[in-house]
């Protein structure tokens, strides 16, 4: 959207003659002015300044509010009495402590000023004149209090009541000012005060008849730039409560970055799209006059601000802002019958112009089938009244559908310069929206190319403007993370989480990662913003039961774009929400072998869950540890290669017990030290079973397309039948028990000069075994190190001379990292830049 501003015509004497140095206008809003302190402040910064200076300012905070709803009561003949003396009280208050020593005899002048409102309170009268002049006497006491806080500078001030100058009259978009007749007004008042330095009332003004009005909400801001105009100043500064124009609402968004500055163009849209920092129609006099706008902080002086001027300097996004429309609906318009029919939409329009119902946003299809377009949510029904009566008529023929609305709409607006002629802006915005599972019902682009509008469910609100202000660089990626299963990997998690919170705290890393929910088997803690990693495991002895679906909805937090999960619990309960979990576009990362070994129906539910739009799925770590196992594989077959058969030690547990076991020492004391060590489970069968390396081979021949089961891999468990089904601690007690067995079968291989090591094979027919053997003397495993593990993988590219992957692959620090490269991966994929 954009703005032709009225003509501001040339002033026939120069203004600024009037002092000896240019003219830097300023306005300060009702934040600024709250209280005795506030006003006090805003006296100091007008003091560190040379220049001559044009002040205009609104009523203190919340006083423009108190009026209009003590003129509306009297006027309902409502009680008022009370507000009005409560009012009074702040002001006088103000009074006293600005004016202790009634210099300026400001008390007195503040009870005359309430007495004539008292007056008009008690004899209202229905008329724009009346309401207008209650209405608008709180910037007038705000000058005076302002002038009295400026103490001794006080006299070298004068004070502008704006209805003496300022002449305006209605027009079909707002007020328009009559410049000429507030020149001429403006050199009279100016010849009569000699004062370099000037305090304007904002928001209130006069008619051609001389009769007081207002300018309406905003009104302050527009007096600013009126008068900055009028006074030819160099620049206006806008000072409020916050450091500029952000890049976003920071309540919705508060990663949003101030911005250095902007165009007028900027501006406008930002402000038509909810931005609340600057009303659009204070930039027509300025955009016209060339005038630069500064927005300051009063709090914060030293803060640079944001420079508004015709253009802006370059950035890095395309995009500068992102603005929000809550409490919208959509209003459609279909049928067959519309489809090449010349003034539908002028009819349509024309309907809701009568009306008088704003339009924000229209989207038509080439089609021509329908018509829809975006309007306000209390304005919505009688919209649909309005359409459906003009095309009552082809209703009734059914060559139109009807008018449908759509409540529960907001409409996400994305501004700058920067997109004008740049390719794939909307590509990028659609993308981090869908990336958010965020929905677009509606798209709207101007033809200058700086606004791209689109309307999404208001559920959906905070978390697509998050993900758009993301996508943008604008702010980090932010990955709402719970995590399941704090054991040895996942407290290895935890602690790689806190080391690397300083490379990925945001900022230039633009990644937030951001734990909020830990649980084990039984309980779960829910952090409401963020969960210290070094206190997550303690913080579960204050949390509440288990319960995976309260887990996952704190997890995917609507004002959060992107939503994990990491399991590390090895849980085959955990694994089976994992296809719900995707679905609802929640990403998981797991060690957790139960989903890509378990039941192939439910791998099967998780793969189309991966399909079909939803959440990520990382689980690198459930074969090779730290070790990129998967991503070669998947390397090879994605690029066209076919997997023949793999082959290898797939346990770091087993590859160092072997590569210890030459008979110098019972097995039974090398289990006992890989035990200490932190190689084993708590319960070491869960490796000598086997069937830990029976899952990893299932897991690799599924990612190859084939349909194994663990049911279909045959398996040798080192743990005799008789301590199968033993307590872990009968277990423990009875280790010496595999010392003789396995002796024998290292004395009958060295025999044949050879050594044991427990491999898993998937040979070329697809069959698939795991279990002790005696490789040939050349065989890779042989040569391998302590926890090494190593796969080896025939394909039709490397038939004779396997591609080999090896490394370390036990222990929970190089498991954690492989996990932890996976929520990488995926916060790279959604376009962090780790």
């Amino acid at each position: 959207m954009s703005i032709s501003p009225p003509p501001v015509p040339a002033p026939a004497t120069p203004l600024a003659a009037a002092s000896a140095v240019a003219c830097h206008a300023h306005k300060f809003g009702g934040s600024s002015l709250a209280n005795a302190e506030r006003i006090r402040h805003v006296a100091a910064l007008l003091r560190e300044e040379d220049a001559a200076r044009i002040v205009v300012v609104s009523a203190m905070q919340g006083v423009t509010d108190a009026l209009t709803a003590l003129a509306n009561c009297a006027l309902a003949k409502q009680p008022w009495e009370d507000d009005f003396r409560a009012l009074r009280a702040r002001h006088l208050d103000t009074a006293h402590a600005l004016d202790a020593g009634g210099v300026h005899a400001l008390a007195a002048w503040l009870e005359d000023e309430f007495a004539t409102l008292h007056a008009q309170l008690s004899a209202p009268k229905r008329s724009p004149e009346w309401f207008a002049e209650v209405q608008g006497v709180g910037e007038v006491w705000a000058s005076r209090l302002l002038h009295a806080a400026l103490g001794d500078d006080a006299s070298r001030w004068a004070v502008l009541d704006a209805r003496d100058v300022l002449e305006v009259h209605a027009g079909e978009l707002g007020v328009g000012v009559d410049w000429p007749a507030s020149r001429a007004r403006l050199l009279a008042w100016r010849g009569a005060r000699p004062h370099a330095n000037v305090i304007a009332t904002g928001f209130i003004a006069r008619n051609g008849n001389g009769v007081a009005t207002t300018l309406g909400r905003n009104g302050s801001d527009y007096s600013a730039a009126i008068f900055a105009v009028l006074f030819e100043a160099r620049e206006l500064t806008i000072w409020t409560d916050v450091d500029g124009v952000l890049s976003a609402d920071p309540r919705l968004v508060p990663d949003a970055v101030c911005l250095a500055s902007m165009s007028y163009a900027e501006a406008c849209e930002l402000a038509y799209f909810g931005a609340k920092v600057l009303h659009p129609q204070t930039m027509a006099p300025a955009m016209h006059a060339g005038l630069p706008i500064r927005i300051r902080n009063t709090l914060d002086p030293e803060a640079p601000g944001t420079l508004i001027t015709a253009q802006s300097q370059p950035a890095a996004s395309p995009v500068k802002g992102l603005s929000l429309v809550p409490d919208m609906a959509m209003l459609e318009l279909t049928g067959a019958g519309l489809i090449g029919v010349p003034g539908t939409a002028e009819r349509m329009f024309a309907a809701l112009h009568t009306a008088c119902v704003s339009v924000t946003m229209i989207s038509q299809g080439s089609s021509e089938h329908s018509i829809c377009c975006v309007l306000r949510a209390d304005q919505a029904e009688r919209g649909r009244r309005a359409v459906q009566a003009a095309f009552r008529d082809a209703i009734a023929d059914g060559q139109v559908e009807g008018v449908r609305i759509t409540p529960g709409v907001s409409v996400l607006a994305a501004v700058g310069d920067g997109m004008v002629g740049t390719t794939g802006v909307s590509a990028r915005l659609f993308h981090g929206l869908a990336q958010a599972r965020v929905n677009i019902r509606a798209i709207a682009q101007g033809a200058s190319e700086r606004n791209i509008s689109v309307a999404i469910a208001s559920e959906d609100a905070t978390r697509g403007l998050r993900a758009a202000h993301a996508a943008f660089w604008l702010s980090p990626q932010t990955l709402s993370i719970g995590l399941i299963g704090p054991g040895n990997v996942g407290r290895a998690l935890l602690a790689q989480f806190a080391q690397a919170a300083s490379r990925y705290g945001g900022g230039a890393s633009g990644l937030d990662l951001r734990l909020r929910a830990i649980a084990n088997s039984r309980r779960m803690h829910l952090a409401p913003r963020r969960l210290d990693p070094g206190e997550a495991v303690e913080a579960l002895e204050l949390g509440q039961a288990l319960d995976f679906d309260r887990f996952a909805a704190h997890v995917r937090a609507e004002h959060l774009p992107h939503a994990m999960i990491v399991d590390c619990s090895g849980s085959d309960a955990v694994a089976a929400h994992y296809a719900d979990w995707l679905a609802a576009g929640i990403h998981v990362v797991t060690p957790n072998k139960q989903a890509g070994a378990g039941p192939i129906e439910r791998y099967r539910a998780i793969r189309a869950a991966t399909r079909n739009g939803g959440g990520h799925f990382r689980y690198e770590a459930t074969v090779g540890a730290g070790l990129p196992v998967i991503q070669t594989l998947r390397s090879q077959l994605d690029t066209g290669d076919e997997l023949t058969e793999v082959e290898g030690v797939f346990s770091g547990t087993l590859a160092w017990l072997f590569n210890r076991f030459d008979g110098s020492v019972p097995f039974s004391q090398l289990v006992r030290e890989a035990r200490d060590a932190g190689y084993t489970e708590p319960d070491p069968r869960d490796d000598l079973g086997g069937l830990d390396v029976a899952r990893k081979l299932v897991i690799l021949a599924r990612e190859a397309g084939r349909e194994l089961s663990l049911e279909d891999v045959e398996i040798e468990s080192l743990v005799p039948p008789a301590l199968r089904e033993v307590s872990r601690e009968d277990f423990l007690a009875r280790l010496h028990e595999l010392d003789a067995p396995l002796q024998a079968r290292l004395d009958a291989a060295k025999r044949e000069g050879r050594a044991l090591r427990y491999l898993a094979r998937l040979d070329r027919n697809g069959r698939a075994r795991v279990g002790l053997v005696s490789p040939e003397p050349n065989h890779a495993s042989l040569h391998s190190q302590l926890t090494d593990n190593l796969i080896q993988f025939r394909t039709r590219r490397y038939a004779s001379n396997p591609l080999v992957v090896q490394g370390p692959g036990a222990g929970p620090e190089v498991t954690a990292a492989g996990v932890f490269g996976d929520i990488l991966a995926i916060a790279q994929a959604l376009g962090a830049r780790p």
